[in-house]
């Protein structure tokens, strides 16, 4: 099952990109705050694809965060060397063990 609050933050694609108008800035924060944590598996495997390619003034961050605290660690297979860095990322912090616990 899909909480409501992450539907709505999946509508709105991957976080848009650091010189995207400050309103789409504004709605990915608005959302991403609006979900409440833990993630479910589900939940957090589908919010994968939500990474842009940059930063996001700190929204890649809180979303990064955010799939840490669901069950399983996602990734679950390591991703393609041409994957987006931050999914990269995430693998990366789960086999140093830097997933919280």
């Amino acid at each position: 099952m899909m909480r409501a609050s992450v539907r709505a933050f999946l509508d709105l694609g991957p976080l848009p990109i650091e010189d995207a108008p400050v309103a789409d800035v504004e709605a990915a924060e608005r959302r991403i705050g609006a979900i409440e944590t833990p993630l479910t598996d589900q939940e957090a495997e589908a919010l994968l694809a939500c990474f842009g390619p940059d930063a996001c003034f700190g929204l890649a961050w809180s979303l990064l965060h955010l799939i840490e605290t669901s069950p399983t660690a996602f990734p679950q297979v390591e991703p393609e060397t041409t994957a987006n860095p931050w999914v990269r990322l995430l693998w990366e912090r789960q086999q140093q063990g830097d997933k919280p616990t």
